[in-house]
């Protein structure tokens, strides 16, 4: 396993990280959700991210119990929260948003669910046009100061919002935001090469990436239409299909289409190669990976040794084949 700093901070996070988005808490068991933990740990990986609104809350409880059981160290791992969606169905104005208030009790509720002391990392997961930035900043500070949050960051701002947060908290002498959750693939840059670009040195801004494989598309296993016993088959993931595929459909699966068959050529694996291509940039931290087997997380494990094997030209050569 490979280690980098998130950010300008002092954190050292596994290239590699595992999330529990969609997986833990529905669509996999307590004992498959153990195996998957135990690998990623005993593969080098430090860093297990979460949130409220996964399988509202439940998936905070899997991944508490199975760590608890596993008996990891706590100071060998990290763990995050994100406080936006809330952890209800329907949640009242209370109980979602970024108040002072829900982020206080959102934070106290992870802490319980995930069994531990302390949040190393605590996301905003969206923007809150409810709630003045300045409110979310404090309560973020107010957190650190008392032990109970290391970091905290944001997911899927834009770079003026996390600018602003950077801008008040200085101006108070507050704890400034360390990190930023975007999604980042071939299918999907633009926000993380250009409209964060100036964050990188102006701030120290870490990124947490997710959905390196765009939910499965760069697999190539949708390449051909989408199986019902697939991730974005399944009937309760209707969301995510509209959300990954949406109405460029036929457009971005041949975008697809074009990546697989240079993975091909290439006699490599498409999950492994785009994975790769992301560890590539040096602005991302730690490249979050979710799988529900694990024979599928430890190929993915392999794209670490991708990295180094091409050069500059084989890397844009995917890009090309990847471009609108």
């Amino acid at each position: 396993m490979q280690y980098r700093r998130l950010g300008s901070s002092g954190l050292q996070l596994s290239a590699l990280s595992f999330g529990a988005w969609v997986t833990f808490g529905g669509q996999i068991g307590r004992s498959e959700a153990r195996n998957l933990i135990a690998a990623a740990y005993d593969n080098g990986i430090n860093f297990f991210d979460n949130a409220e609104v996964y399988a509202k809350g439940e998936a905070e409880k899997v991944m508490g119990d199975v760590i608890a059981d596993l008996r990891l160290p706590r100071d060998g791992y990290c763990v995050s929260s994100k406080v936006f969606f809330g952890a209800v169905d329907d949640p009242r104005p209370t109980q979602r948003g970024l108040s002072r208030k829900h982020v206080f009790e959102a934070c106290h509720a992870a802490l319980q669910r995930l069994r531990v002391d302390h949040l190393d990392l605590y996301f905003c997961h969206r923007p809150d046009p409810d709630t003045p930035i300045e409110e979310t900043v404090w309560a973020m500070d107010a957190l650190i100061r008392q032990g109970k949050v290391l970091y905290w960051g944001t997911s899927e701002w834009s770079a003026a919002q996390i600018k602003e947060a950077s801008r008040i908290a200085r101006a108070h002498h507050l704890h400034a935001p360390s990190m930023e959750q975007p999604q980042y693939n071939l299918l999907h840059r633009t926000r993380v090469e250009l409209e964060y670009a100036p964050l990188y040195s102006e701030l120290g801004l870490g990124t947490t990436i997710w959905s390196p494989l765009a939910s499965g598309l760069l697999t190539g296993k949708y390449n051909e239409g989408v199986a019902a016993e697939s991730r974005l088959g399944q009937k309760d993931n209707a969301w995510l299909q509209r959300m990954v595929i949406g109405d460029e459909g036929s457009r971005r699966i041949d975008r697809v289409r074009r990546f697989t068959a240079v993975a091909a050529e290439l006699g490599e694996k498409p999950s492994q190669l785009a994975i790769a291509w992301c560890l590539r940039n040096p602005h991302v931290s730690t490249v979050m990976l979710g799988a529900s087997r694990t024979s599928q997380l430890l190929e993915n494990l392999g794209a670490l040794e991708l990295t180094d094997r091409y050069d500059e030209a084989v890397w844009t050569r995917l890009e090309v084949a990847t471009a609108e």
